[in-house]
Parts: C-alpha cells; sequence; structure tokens
C-alpha cells in the first residue's frame, strides 16, 4: 500500500491500482502512473460520507467488509489475487495513512 502522490517505484510496485472511489485531486491520470483503477473495491459513497460525518473505525471496517462481499467486488478482489500471482501489487489511495484506511482492510482481505 501507499498513497498515490508518491513517486511511483516500478521495480518494487509492479501493478499499481488505486481503490479509491474518486480520483484523487490534483493529480493528473499520467502523473499518478496507475495501471487500473479498481473503484469496485472502494467504500461505497454512503460509506464514505458515514465515516467523515462522525463514524467510528470499527464499525467502518465492519461495514466496509460486507461490501466486499457484493458481487462487483468479488469479481474484482478475484481480479487482484490472480494479478498477484505474478508479482507485486501496490494498492494506491489518496488518504494520508493507507494502513489505517480502507486500503489496510483490502490488503488484509487479499493477503
Amino acid at each position: 500500500m501507499k498513497r498515490v502522490y508518491d513517486p511511483a517505484e516500478p521495480e518494487a510496485d509492479g501493478v499499481r491500482v488505486l481503490v479509491d472511489r474518486l480520483w484523487p485531486r490534483g493529480l493528473s491520470k499520467e502523473a499518478a502512473e496507475v495501471d487500473t483503477w479498481a473503484k469496485a473495491v472502494a467504500p461505497s459513497t454512503e460509506l464514505r460520507k458515514w465515516f467523515h460525518g462522525g463514524g467510528c473505525v470499527e464499525e467502518f471496517r465492519a461495514r466496509y467488509a460486507a461490501e466486499l462481499e457484493a458481487t462487483e467486488a468479488v469479481a474484482e478482489i478475484a481480479r487482484l489475487r490472480e494479478a498477484a500471482l505474478t508479482g507485486p501489487v501496490t494498492l494506491l489511495t489518496a488518504v494520508k495513512d493507507p494502513g489505517a484506511s480502507h486500503a489496510g482492510v483490502l490488503a488484509a482481505l487479499l493477503s
């Protein structure tokens, strides 16, 4: 996991996957060096708004994990796992602390 704003490290990053629902502010698609944008595995707009409105972290993680069981997310997770079999996959997010975000929950699920 890393911030999408951090410089790409092609050999270390492998496949770079943006896992946010919204495109990061102030970042062009060329500068992001994203290989794929996996919107289906990002928290829903409703969940994101609930969390930023004062929702607790534990409840957010539980709700997000439930969202990841949706059909569209399941297929995307399978594609990410398949990509990881051939080399590194880096989950990219705009949040300041990727490990404490939805990306951390997703990374744990993928591993």
